[in-house]
């Protein structure tokens, strides 16, 4: 038996409909890849790990859920949500429920965990997070743990998102190494990872509403048109296989923004962990 995971990241999505995000329709840019998902068989479980919306609106959650619900229930396939720095909890509770959580799918323990820190953009568990993450990992699952949160427990290539990285990543994945994490589900990068942290595979999905250009020049941080996701077969035994997969649309490599050095060091002081 393998669970195959849709894995999708970064929807950024606006109640707004004639809003636009970098000016990207979000709502369109998910509307193409669920549709370019549709093609995949055997979907167990959908993951959307975080940076759901953009505004942090009841309208952009209810977006999100009206159209992953269904599609998940089409494909008998339970949804794993969790919050990303832009997301808001009020509108995110409201619609999605909880911000960390368990759930169990075909054997599996899913932990969501909400890596979040209001007012901020880089990400972070709280003691009372580990202490509660420790407590669920004392039990071994049947077929393992698969961990979702956005922060990516491995660094980041651009200038920006180094600044906005996971801190103590060395604790959680000690933490997370010591019970029985299969897998770890990311965002946050806006482009495809598939890398491994402390002898566990983590992978991260490219962004729904953009790409991030890893390669910028010094201190750049720049984004192009461009859409996918990642589809994870995670089997019994053995390490998961991740395939990413494009959404191509118009205008996909057109460059959306650049920010220069100085722009990324004025973001990274005002979003970025306080010295």
């Amino acid at each position: 038996m393998t669970l195959r995971i849709l894995h999708l990241s970064d929807t950024h999505l606006l109640g707004d409909p004639d809003a636009r995000h970098n000016g990207v329709d979000t709502t369109l840019a998910l509307d193409r890849v669920l549709e370019r998902a549709a093609q995949v068989e055997g979907i167990g479980l959908v993951v959307a790990s975080g940076d759901l919306s953009e505004d942090g609106s009841v309208a952009a959650y209810e977006k999100l859920r009206d159209r992953l619900e269904p599609f998940a229930a089409a494909r008998g396939a339970q949804t794993a949500y969790v919050m990303g720095n832009h997301d808001l909890r009020d509108g995110f509770e409201q619609v999605l429920g909880d911000r960390d959580g368990v759930l169990t799918v075909a054997g599996f323990r899913v932990i969501r965990l909400d890596t979040s820190v209001p007012g901020s953009g880089y990400g972070a568990l709280f003691p009372e997070q580990l202490e509660w993450l420790s407590a669920q990992l004392a039990t071994d699952a049947s077929l393992g743990t698969i961990v979702v949160m956005h922060h990516a427990p491995v660094p980041a290539w651009s200038a920006l998102l180094r600044a906005l990285e996971l801190q103590g990543a060395s604790e959680v994945i000690s933490l997370l190494a010591g019970g029985d994490v299969r897998l770890v589900l990311s965002g946050h990068y806006h482009h495809s990872v598939a890398t491994w942290a402390g002898g566990i595979p983590v992978v991260v999905a490219p962004g729904v509403t953009n790409t991030t250009d890893a390669l910028a020049p010094g201190g750049h941080e720049r984004a192009a048109a461009g859409s996918g996701f990642a589809v994870i077969d995670v089997p019994e035994l053995g390490a998961p296989a991740a395939t990413f997969v494009s959404v191509p649309s118009t205008g996909d490599g057109e460059w959306l923004f650049d920010m220069d050095p100085a722009r990324v060091a004025a973001i990274a002081s005002e979003y970025g962990p306080r010295s």
